[in-house]
């Protein structure tokens, strides 16, 4: 159980609030804070138990805008959201312990971290993340944005990505984090094949034994695309709930998406069946 959330007795749906110029689904849309709450807004009254808001694209190819940027981009909005949604829980997606910092302090929630497995970008946040006692998101990826397509090589994608967040959560779990605050994250699409992506789908049972909560971001990703031969990302809303359906079904506990109202009654449903 992290932060006294109740694992396992439903599927938590996160809201991805994107607030960049460059975000490979919607970049733009949320850039001022006024869309950035009217989006908010929408996706809590459609049954958003977490909402991700995130300053940095993590696209393949996308660039470091660095702290000062992000913050900018990030601490009006959710300043904005947190006065005006004091029921949900927020999450701050990045990978720098100073946007983490601030945007804790300004009354986020959780902290996701893009790079917190295998490739940690800022060793100042499992200090941080220790001292505040917040949830924490640990990814699978490698790379930055502009090498992790180059680096989708594994031998056994399951297996890899296990011990890879097992040497993370470890690392995290030295420096002071409690186990109870951490939250694994396959990283699907994020130095991952299409093949790739399928197989840690089948696999995530595996993951989920190890014991910490799974938090899965399918939403709208090229792997669905792929399959489906849809090249538009708003295209992919069902393939994004197919993927959703199979993963409470496998033992996921979060899932991070664009298209909130959809899978929440796709997560209700499963969880009917699923979790009885």
């Amino acid at each position: 159980m992290v932060m006294g959330l109740p694992w396992g007795q439903r599927t938590l749906v996160m809201g991805v609030i994107n607030l960049t110029p460059d975000s490979f689904s919607d970049g733009g849309r949320f850039e001022r804070p006024e869309q950035a709450l009217a989006q908010a807004r929408r996706m809590v009254a459609a049954g958003a138990d977490v909402l991700d808001l995130g300053a940095q694209s993590t696209r393949p190819g996308a660039a470091e805008v660095g702290a000062a940027a992000e913050l900018a981009r990030l601490l009006p909005a959710l300043s904005a959201i947190r006065a005006a949604c004091p029921e949900v829980l927020l999450s701050v997606d990045t990978f720098l312990a100073p946007v983490a910092e601030a945007a804790l302090a300004a009354g986020a929630d959780w902290v996701n971290d893009v790079r917190g497995a295998n490739s940690l970008r800022d060793p100042a946040m499992l200090e941080l993340v220790a001292a505040a006692g917040c949830p924490y998101v640990l990814m699978h990826s490698r790379g930055d944005s502009a090498a992790m397509d180059g680096l989708a090589s594994y031998g056994d994608v399951v297996a890899e990505v296990r011990e890879g967040l097992r040497a993370a959560s470890d690392q995290a779990i030295a420096a002071g984090v409690q186990p109870e605050q951490l939250i694994w994250d396959p990283g699907l699409g994020f130095a991952k094949t299409t093949d790739q992506n399928l197989a840690l789908l089948r696999g995530l049972p595996i993951l989920r034994a190890e014991g910490f909560p799974l938090l899965l971001g399918p939403s709208r990703k090229r792997f669905i695309g792929s399959v489906l031969d849809q090249p538009r990302a708003h295209g992919r809303l069902w393939g994004t709930a197919a993927v959703c359906a199979q993963a409470i079904t496998a033992g996921a506990d979060v899932l991070r998406v664009h298209d909130v109202a959809p899978i929440v009654q796709t997560a209700r449903m499963t969880d009917a069946i699923v979790r009885g």
